[in-house]
């Protein structure tokens, strides 16, 4: 910040109140108030010199005003006075804001709202930032403004006898005209980005386990994408994720044909062996999950349920992308699918979106775009590349995560598939067009090739390595041989550790030792739920102020961060992340607003 106050004076201007006395010729008269020690006649008379018919300065007195304009923009450029305020507005000063005429009731909590600036939470500012921009809030700020002005009169007018009734008056228009202002607007993106940085710090931290949420492999899903007038869209997917059928029915208001929807579940049921109903938790998920329930009841095959967070399945849908892979569907078909697929490998399917429409963090939309999409963008990389990725299912989407592969590259790979029906090696990958000797070094550790006849091509040991891993085949390697080892084989321990997990374990999914998401065939209501009962729940989102949980009613139950912990802890964060499984013991209820209050204190 000293750094653009030094530069500050020097920077182009518009044409202001200062700009023009200057261009008239007042700036010596300014020097002479600012410089000298006289009695007010001796100034009175020195003014005298500056009117001037030609360059339209009427009268002494207009030739003071002009001179104090002068001294106001100095005042504001003046790296020691911005100081002085920029101080003590964070250490004294406060954020405030108030309603509007037509205030969404949504800012209540912001209508008369004040916080010291040095306290204020990064979701506060979002908020009340949000409120001013949709013409709810008004911002506004209170600085302790005798204090200040105190302090700048002590510094421009001290010691100035007559003159200092001059410079104070010029002091105080240039403090609340320009000074004010100016550190206000520093002070709002100071604050604006703070809170950008936290929140995507948020939202990486939220990310990472929640596209890390342990596959449920090896079941026939069938898809539910909730509406009311529309129908509920549905979709049974096969364990590879592929299509084996798709209808609409009409299980909720204004038809609710529940009967005809339950025959369409058992037809699917029998005919496809369906495991498992995820059902998109938007608008009317509540009561398309009643209806599920009490079709499960009735059966006699083990069924459960489960929500998926359908966020931004709408945008995969619509997409060019989702048209790529169903062009003959319709897009809320494929919206089922994809919720379907969110829950056999999550992380597959929602590569295909762009991770903020994702519908985890706190005030995604109102970041820092670019920095934003940066952030994730590496999670989303570092996720695939921990994970690794199968060559020969990989969608164009998954790919174009793998390190060193581009878009440009994954569309080459996934056309290089559809031409020779798959990779038998990884060796192959550098007959794809682009695709050299140096990219290949960087990818081919990250993908797997199940159909290769070399088992190292299904592991993460990458190809510089075989020929270590091929030594150590078959060898019982105690741990504390591992140093030995590395010097004999010249090959760094670290590296040599990795090679070893990977044989032990090979093709590893880190995402098995998660705990598994917690599958429903009952449904509960908030007329269920009764303060002080403990319950186990999915944590969905974490924010600055607490976590959701679901507990496996309509509304998520809010943990707030000081029911989190028996310790003080800074941010939900350093306890809880998204897909946790959670005890929590339920404190009040609010069943007209539909609000739940956690706590996971002393249990």
């Amino acid at each position: 910040q000293q750094i653009e106050d030094i530069y500050r004076p020097y920077r182009p201007k518009k044409r202001t109140r200062a700009t023009i006395a200057v261009e008239k010729g007042l700036a010596e008269l300014a020097d002479y108030l600012l410089k000298e020690n006289k009695s007010e006649d001796e100034l009175l008379a020195y003014a005298q010199e500056f009117v001037s018919e030609e360059k339209e300065v009427a009268s002494v007195q207009e030739a003071l005003v002009y001179a104090q304009d002068i001294i106001a923009d100095r005042l504001s450029d003046d790296i020691v006075s911005r100081g002085i305020v920029r101080k003590a507005a964070f250490l004294k000063g406060l954020f405030t804001s108030s309603n509007q005429e037509e205030a969404d009731p949504v800012y209540e909590v912001y209508f008369e709202f004040s916080e010291p600036i040095r306290t204020m939470k990064p979701h506060q500012t979002l908020a009340i930032f949000r409120g001013e921009k949709e013409g709810s809030l008004k911002i506004g700020f209170d600085f302790p403004d005798e204090e200040i002005l105190g302090k700048l009169k002590a510094k421009f007018s001290g010691n100035k006898g007559d003159f200092a009734v001059y410079i104070n008056e010029a002091v105080e228009d240039g403090y609340k005209r320009l000074l004010k202002p100016s550190i206000e607007t520093e002070i709002r993106n100071a604050l604006k980005e703070i809170a950008d940085t936290e929140s995507i710090d948020v939202f990486k931290k939220n990310l990472r386990p929640y596209l890390m949420q342990p596959p449920l492999s090896g079941l026939v899903v069938m898809g539910l994408d909730p509406g009311f007038r529309t129908g509920c869209k549905l979709a049974v997917v096969d364990p590879l994720g592929q299509v084996l059928d798709y209808a609409t029915i009409y299980p909720t208001k204004p038809r609710e044909d529940i009967a005809g929807s339950h025959r369409v579940f058992k037809e699917m049921v029998d005919k496809y062996k369906v495991n498992l109903f995820a059902i998109g938790n938007g608008t009317a998920s509540r009561e398309t999950e009643q209806v599920v329930a009490s079709f499960i009841e009735g059966q006699k095959e083990e069924l459960h349920y489960y929500i998926v967070n359908e966020s931004g399945a709408s945008i995969y849908s619509a997409s060019p992308l989702g048209l790529e892979e169903f062009p003959d569907l319709d897009v809320s078909i494929r919206g089922a699918i994809s919720i379907a697929r969110r829950v056999q490998d999550p992380l597959a399917e929602l590569v295909k979106i762009e991770p903020k429409h994702i519908g985890i963090g706190q005030y995604q939309h109102d970041v820092n775009q670019k920095l934003l999409d940066e952030s994730l963008e590496k999670v989303v990389e570092d996720c695939v590349n921990a994970i690794g990725v199968n060559l020969n299912q990989a969608s164009f989407s998954l790919l174009s995560y793998v390190a060193g592969i581009s878009k440009s590259l994954a569309k080459n790979i996934v056309k290089y598939k559809e031409d020779k029906g798959g990779f038998s090696s990884r060796k192959e990958l550098l007959e794809v067009k682009g695709l050299g000797p140096k990219t290949y070094e960087q990818c081919a550790g990250f993908l797997r090739v199940p159909e290769s006849k070399d088992p190292l091509d299904h592991t993460a040991v990458h190809p510089e390595s075989y020929a270590i891993a091929r030594k150590l085949l078959g060898i019982d390697i105690k741990k504390e041989e591992l140093p030995r080892l590395s010097k004999e084989l010249g090959v760094d321990l670290h590296t040599l550790k990795d090679i070893v997990a990977e044989l032990e374990k090979p093709g590893r999914d880190p995402r098995e030792e998660m705990p598994a998401p917690i599958l429903r065939s009952d449904v509960l209501s908030l007329d269920d739920l009764e303060e002080g009962m403990v319950l186990t729940g999915t944590v969905r989102n974490v924010v600055d102020f607490g976590a959701f949980v679901d507990i496996g009613v309509k509304e998520d139950g809010l943990v707030h961060i000081s029911k989190i912990s028996n310790k003080f802890i800074k941010h939900p964060s350093d306890v809880l992340q998204v897909a946790d499984i959670v005890k929590v013991k339920i404190l009040s209820i609010d069943r007209n607003r539909g609000k739940i209050s956690l706590t996971m204190r002393d249990l």
